[in-house]
C-alpha cells in the first residue's frame, strides 16, 4: 500500500506541476493572429498594407489567345509599315545614279528595315 501511495503523490505532483507551468509556457508563445496583441507592420510606402489579408485568389495567367490575336495584329501592322518602307527604299534606289555611292539616307533606310523585319519575326516565332 505504501507503494501505491508514493505513486499516487507522484502523479498528483506531477499534474500539479504542469498545471502550474501552464499558464508561464503560455506567455511564452506568440499571440494568437488577430487578438490584438501582435504589433501591426506599418504600410509601405507605395501603398501596399502589409496587414491587409490577400485572400485565397489564385493568381492569374494571360491567355494565349489572347496574346496570340495581340501579336498577329501587331505582326499585321508591322508587315504594312515594312512594305512601305520598302516601297519608300525602292523609289529612292531607283532615283540615285547607279554608278554613284548609295548616300548615308539610303543606307539608314535598309537598316531600318532590316530591324523591322527581325522584330516581325520574333513576334512570329512567338
Amino acid at each position: 500500500m505504501p507503494e501505491s501511495r508514493r505513486h499516487l503523490l507522484a502523479g498528483l505532483v506531477g499534474v500539479a506541476g504542469i498545471l502550474a507551468a501552464r499558464p508561464l509556457l503560455a506567455g511564452l508563445q506568440a499571440p494568437a493572429p488577430g487578438s490584438g496583441a501582435a504589433p501591426r507592420a506599418k504600410v509601405y510606402p507605395n501603398g501596399r498594407d502589409p496587414n491587409a489579408s490577400t485572400g485565397i485568389e489564385a493568381p492569374s495567367r494571360p491567355d494565349p489567345k489572347v496574346i496570340t490575336r495581340a501579336n498577329q495584329m501587331e505582326i499585321k501592322t508591322d508587315i504594312a509599315k515594312l512594305y512601305e518602307m520598302v516601297s519608300e527604299l525602292k523609289e529612292q534606289i531607283e532615283k540615285t545614279d547607279a554608278s554613284s555611292t548609295l548616300s548615308l539616307a539610303v543606307v539608314k533606310k535598309a537598316q531600318e528595315i532590316e530591324k523591322l523585319a527581325k522584330q516581325i519575326k520574333n513576334l512570329a516565332r512567338g
